[in-house]
């Protein structure tokens, strides 16, 4: 049942999933909500990868295996976080969604199927994860700051400019912020906060040897990529704002981004 007003039990500490785990943004807010106090957990297609193992042995962190497209699972992931940790308070949808091959493909040589793996990866994992998502939330008690919880999309440039040879993600970055734009406005007013987040810039994560690096940008320099401890650091700012002033869309580019 949902908490009433004069409920007077205290808090419960806050529980943090994280849909989509590798290096970047999923590890640095793992790291970051873990020392902040939550109990985390991570999800992803492969709960193996050293990475999240490296999670678990250093912050507690739990895995799932969890293909987040598919209906099932992403039910099965939020039952066993509830067994586990308890309802979640913050939830992260961090999946990019590109197959190999789609990307700068020109609009008549992109493969259909390609594409609508894209759009089933991004958007419409994002849909499951956030209904899932709202549903529990709905029935957590406010914090202090009147809230019930929070659910953050990441998302990419492509949600706000569709770029040439790039349909198919232009297309799903833009579901995903029509998504999360029409359940921030049917949730919030239920005490949910919802947050699309597009990063207009290369992530540049911290690689074996230390130093900070894309796949395709090459090595950092002079913060010329978006950090993402930073980002991790602003998901849980916009998870601790009180109702009187949240945010629904926060874009992140770094100072030297041309846009």
């Amino acid at each position: 049942m949902p908490a009433s007003d004069n409920d007077t039990r205290p808090a419960l500490q806050d529980v943090a999933l994280i849909v989509g785990g590798g290096p970047g943004i999923s590890s640095s807010c793992a790291r970051l909500f873990a020392k902040e106090g939550m109990r985390v957990a991570v999800a992803a297609r492969s709960p193996d990868k050293p990475v999240l193992q490296a999670l678990e042995k250093a912050h507690g962190v739990r895995r799932y295996a969890c293909d987040a497209s598919n209906p099932a699972a992403v039910e099965l992931l939020f039952e066993s976080v509830v067994r586990d940790l308890g309802s979640p308070t913050l939830v992260v949808h961090n999946i990019d969604g590109r197959v190999p091959g789609i990307f700068g493909k020109a609009i008549t040589e992109a493969e259909p199927g390609m594409a609508f793996d894209t759009l089933r990866n991004s958007a419409f994992s994002a849909f499951l994860v956030g209904r899932q998502a709202a549903g529990l939330m709905r029935d957590n008690k406010p914090n202090a700051n009147g809230g019930k919880g929070t659910i953050i999309f990441t998302n990419a440039s492509a949600a706000l400019k569709g770029y040439p040879k790039s349909g198919a993600f232009a297309m799903a970055c833009h579901a995903k912020a029509g998504l999360a734009e029409s359940m921030a406005r049917e949730l919030m007013p239920q005490g949910i906060h919802v947050a699309n987040v597009p990063i207009d810039a290369a992530i540049g994560f911290t690689q074996e040897d230390g130093t900070r690096a894309h796949r395709r940008a090459g090595a950092t320099v002079d913060d010329n990529m978006a950090d993402p401890d930073r980002i991790a650091e602003t998901y849980l700012q916009l998870h601790r704002q009180h109702r009187s002033t949240w945010a629904f869309e926060v874009v992140l580019r770094p100072w030297l981004e041309k846009w």
